[in-house]
Order: C-alpha cells, then sequence, then structure tokens
C-alpha cells in the first residue's frame, strides 16, 4: 500500500475515535440552528458566519467540531456533508434538515424550524427530569438519614442497652443485627452497592437487555402512560417537521425513529417504513399495533392522509402529547410526594421508635 494512502487512513481512523468522545449539549445545538440562521438571513457567508460562532462558543467540543466544519467548507463541500461525520453528535434529523434546506434554497427557514423543534424537544425532556428529581432527593435523604442513625448512632447506644441486661422489644433486637453487620462489613456494602449499580448500567447496556427493559416500561402502571406520551410528541414532532421540510414520507418515517430512545417503537417504526415503502399506509399498521399506538394518533394520522395535510395534523398532536406529559407528570409529583413522605417517615421512625423504646422502659424500671 502506497505510504500516501497508509497516511491518510491513519489519519482517518484517529479522527473517528477522537469524533467518538466528543459530545455538544442539546442547548449548544440549538444555539448553533438559531445564530446560523439568523447569519444567513443577514446575508453573512457560510464561512464567516461557522468562524463566528466557533469565536463564540465556549464548549471544547463544538469548538472542533467547528474548526473541521469550516476547513471542509472551505474546500467546497456543503454543510450537511461536512457535518455527516458528527452524524452520533447531531443525529439524522439535524443532517437532513439542513440537507433539504441547501437542496431547496430555504436553509435560514429550516435552520429556525430546527431551533424551535430542539427547544420543545428540551422543554419536554425537562419536564420528565423535573417530575423524576423530587422522588429522587426524598429518596436520597432517607438514606443518608437512615444509614448516619443505623452506622454512627445506634452503635454508640448498643453497649448502654448491653449493660443494663434488660429484654429488648423484637424491633430493637432487628435493628441491633442490621447495625452489626453494616459496622462490621461496611465497605463490603459499599462495595457491593457500587458493584449493584455499575452492574445494572452496563447491563442496560446490552440491546436485548435495554429492549426488555424498554419492553417492561411501556407495561408498568404509572410509567406506561408517560413513556408513551414522550414518545409519540418526540416522534410526532419529528415527523412533521420532516414532512414539511420536503423529507418524503418513507426516508422521514426512518428517520423519526431512530430519534426516539426506547427500541421498541424504533423497531416498530422501522417496520413501519417498510410497510409504506411497499404501498400501504401508516395509519393502517399503526391500527394494527395498538399496544404501542394510541388510537387517537393513528386516527389523526388517517385523517391527515387523506386530506393532505399531515405535517400539520403530526405537528398539532406533538403539541397535545406534549401537554399530556406535563399533565402527567404534575398528577405523577401529587401522588408521589404523599407517598415517599411516608414511607420515609416510616422508615426514619421505626428507627427511632427502636431506639426510644428501650430507652423509655429503662427509666421507667429505674423510676
Amino acid at each position: 500500500m502506497p505510504p500516501k494512502k497508509v497516511e491518510k487512513e491513519k489519519k482517518s481512523f484517529i479522527e473517528r475515535i477522537n469524533n467518538a468522545f466528543l459530545s455538544v449539549k442539546l442547548q449548544e445545538q440549538i444555539l448553533f440552528a438559531r445564530h446560523l440562521a439568523i447569519m444567513a438571513k443577514s446575508g453573512l457567508s457560510l464561512i464567516d458566519s461557522l468562524q463566528i460562532l466557533k469565536k463564540q462558543t465556549k464548549s471544547k467540543s463544538m469548538q472542533t467540531i467547528l474548526a473541521s466544519i469550516v476547513t471542509s467548507v472551505s474546500n467546497g463541500q456543503f454543510l450537511s456533508i461536512a457535518l455527516e461525520p458528527f452524524k452520533k453528535v447531531f443525529g439524522d434529523l439535524f443532517l437532513n434538515i439542513i440537507r433539504i434546506g441547501e437542496t431547496s434554497g430555504t436553509l435560514p427557514e429550516n435552520l429556525n424550524y430546527l431551533a424551535q423543534e430542539l427547544t420543545k424537544k428540551k422543554q419536554l425532556r425537562s419536564k420528565v427530569k423535573g417530575a423524576l428529581v423530587y422522588p429522587i432527593i426524598i429518596l436520597v435523604a432517607t438514606l443518608i438519614i437512615v444509614t448516619a442513625l443505623v452506622v454512627f448512632i445506634f452503635p454508640k447506644i448498643i453497649p448502654v442497652f448491653n449493660s443494663l441486661r434488660v429484654e429488648l422489644p423484637i424491633y430493637t433486637r432487628i435493628l441491633i443485627i442490621i447495625a452489626d453487620f453494616a459496622t462490621q462489613h461496611t465497605l463490603t456494602l459499599g462495595l457491593s452497592l457500587l458493584g449493584f449499580v455499575l452492574s445494572i448500567y452496563l447491563l442496560l447496556k446490552i440491546k436485548k437487555v435495554r429492549y426488555s427493559w424498554h419492553w417492561t416500561i411501556l407495561r408498568l402502571p404509572v410509567l406506561k402512560k408517560m413513556s408513551k406520551d414522550v414518545n409519540m410528541a418526540n416522534f410526532s414532532r419529528t415527523l412533521g417537521l420532516l414532512l414539511k421540510s420536503g423529507v418524503k414520507i418513507v426516508e422521514a418515517v426512518g428517520i423519526a425513529g431512530s430519534t426516539l430512545e426506547n427500541l421498541i417503537y424504533k423497531e416498530k417504526l422501522d417496520e413501519a417504513a417498510e410497510v409504506i415503502r411497499k404501498g400501504g399506509q401508516i395509519s393502517t399498521y399503526m391500527e394494527k399495533e395498538k399496544a404501542v399506538f394510541p388510537i387517537m394518533l393513528s386516527q389523526m394520522i388517517a385523517v391527515g392522509e387523506t386530506t393532505g395535510n399531515l405535517s400539520e395534523t403530526l405537528l398539532y398532536l406533538a403539541d397535545f402529547y406534549e401537554e399530556e406529559v406535563d399533565n402527567t407528570t404534575k398528577n405523577l409529583s401529587t401522588i408521589l410526594e404523599p407517598a415517599l413522605l411516608i414511607i420515609m417517615g416510616g422508615i426514619v421512625g421505626f428507627v427511632a421508635i427502636s431506639i426510644i423504646t428501650p430507652i423509655y422502659g429503662i427509666t421507667q424500671g429505674i423510676k
């Protein structure tokens, strides 16, 4: 193999390795699309716009990406082609919207659409995360309080109980056993907990395990509705935006499926794309998959297909499902708050009673 070709392949391999560690937050992507749209509308050249964005950004990953894009665009490549090496960072949606904009001459408008839709996606994600923050704080606080009582406070009281040689209540004896085990095997317990969390994380990296987990989520009473609404909101908005930008429906359904995190929906939407490729309709396919796709979604899509206004129908559905997510997260917090407080109170109360009851019995005996 010629030395130049070897050097070129070696350079390409190093670039791929470096690109694998690049990460750009959703907010950075929104700012990139919005600012580039404003500069394009103002008549500034693409290269000048990209160089200005490179100077403005504080993200190291974004600086690296923009430096590469500036070089590629300076060499005569389209922006969508220059973004191809960073497909995993930005995703299919981002690249395709830009590609369609370049082809149709509507790049500023498409970038604006993209910024708006990514903003709505970020807001949706924030709502879901916000609903989970409070329960996590309560659980962590409970663990810290109980650990402090069992590991640090209770062991100092045990010698007093032993010296008085009184019969202790059953729940106090249980707590003594737990405290003895915790103090004698603190390191083992800590490492076991760390190992358990790490094992769960690594297991979820395996596609079959992650698929089973996603399947389970879609059947859990509390999480089922939220998961469906989140996926339907993301799917509807992505597909609506792609169709509005001029992407063919077969390609658009495949791209919309790839943007979802739930593997069940990815699989079903790949099947839906295949049905459309063979001349079928997406609404007909979704009607057969009622366990995954809500009836309202398939019916509204059928109306959109009939009237020829599918993109607008999908964007309406996206707004509807985002509102459903908002309502679900509020209701979830309302349901979980008292339940978690009762659990926290029960655990802390058990520990407190286990400590106070023997002391009270001893003082009564002394009197």
